[in-house]
């Protein structure tokens, strides 16, 4: 009953939003998408909004935090994120329901216990207010999330090492943002270090800093006009056989989808 699990509701920019906790209680990871939707999503693993005893904010961007301002003031769930991001949400204008009784600080880096869990942020580079990843450990295993950021930094790349299970952007597809529908200055904010993570740089951070500690990686908000599911994952694969790691019964590779929610995953 009371081991790790994840799910993802969605991954992308119409909204993000993730679990991440046991049998009895957990976390989000950002509320991207409707109450309405993420009360369902909790109803079908056992759950309820009683059962959330924190929201970790990743940055101010509005499909991260659409509806944290409602969860917050008339759940009652506590908002944890740094002032910068806190203070980002309340000037979005897509939050109509404004923080003041549930915003919890910290500063990146801290740790902050979740009943048996563990979460630690760290930087990652994203054109927002602040962003930040999460390292969250449970038990004696750990998962991190670094979703939104245009490269793998150092402090990064060394808790993604660290983590059994690991959430990875995957945004675009270099030749489909090339050849795709999105202007030349959309096109550089995407690629540039404050933008999004490509296929190609997921590919080629994994590939380089594999570790047999992995067990899963879900590769996350992956763009509706400029990938697809199989591109991210054959991308992933191919950068793995071309360095001669085969570790295929140990190690899973899983899109998640942009607008349903994944199965829910229950770690060993």
């Amino acid at each position: 009953m009371d081991k790790f699990r994840f799910r993802s509701l969605a991954s992308g920019s119409s909204g993000n939003c993730y679990f991440v906790g046991n049998a009895s209680y957990g976390i989000l990871i950002d509320a991207g998408v409707g109450v309405r939707s993420i009360k369902r999503f909790l109803q079908t693993m056992g759950l309820d909004f009683r059962h959330i005893y924190g929201i970790f904010v990743t940055h101010d961007h509005t499909d991260h935090i659409k509806t944290v301002g409602v969860l917050g003031e008339k759940y009652h769930i506590p908002v944890y994120s740094t002032k910068k991001i806190h203070e980002g949400i309340n000037r979005n204008y897509h939050v109509t329901e404004k923080l003041y009784t549930s915003r919890k600080y910290f500063n990146v880096g801290d740790e902050i216990t979740i009943g048996e869990m563990v979460v630690k942020s760290f930087p990652v580079s994203h054109d927002a207010s602040e962003c930040v990843g999460y390292s969250i450990t449970y038990k004696d295993k750990t998962f991190v999330i670094a979703t939104d950021l245009g490269f793998v930094s150092n402090e990064a790349a060394n808790h993604i090492k660290e983590a059994d299970y690991v959430v990875l952007e995957a945004n675009y597809d270099d030749e489909m943002l090339t050849n795709g529908p999105y202007p030349i200055y959309l096109q550089a904010r995407i690629k540039c270090d404050t933008g999004h993570l490509s296929n190609l740089q997921a590919a080629n951070f994994l590939a380089d800093n594999f570790t047999p500690k992995w067990k899963y990686i879900f590769l996350c908000h992956l763009s509706k006009e400029n990938n697809l599911p199989e591109l991210a994952y054959n991308t992933i694969k191919e950068h793995f056989n071309n360095n001669m790691i085969d570790d295929e019964e140990n190690l899973k590779i899983v899109p998640l989808e942009r607008t349903l929610p994944s199965k829910l995953y229950i770690f060993e």
